[in-house]
């Protein structure tokens, strides 16, 4: 598992320990990914955090595995928020939604 992967899913279970209201957060990022969308993944472990994460925050998750990869298909057809306790947290959520494909943006 990449650090990078391993730091944000250390994010996410410590949001899911705290109070998750937005009173109490800092910043609010907001998602949304209405059209399924796949990652060929060729980790295990790694395909299984991924699916793990993107449950956790409440998309539907599909996983397969054929051909040496894991695909890991995925959507969120109603918009979520995941409050988080800073501004870098924010962009740092924005940046990993962006890469998969996800309409994001963060308020204040």
């Amino acid at each position: 598992m990449t650090r990078f992967l391993a730091f944000m899913l250390a994010i996410f279970v410590g949001n899911l320990m705290f109070d998750s209201s937005q009173a109490a957060a800092a910043e609010v990022v907001h998602f949304q990914c209405k059209e399924w969308k796949a990652k060929h993944i060729h980790d295990a472990k790694k395909a299984e955090a991924i699916s793990q994460t993107l449950k956790k925050l409440g998309c539907e998750v599909k996983e397969a595995k054929h051909d040496g990869h894991f695909d890991v298909k995925y959507r969120c057809e109603k918009q979520r928020d995941l409050p988080v306790k800073s501004h870098a947290e924010a962009v740092k959520w924005e940046k990993w939604f962006k890469e998969y494909g996800f309409k994001v943006y963060h308020t204040h």
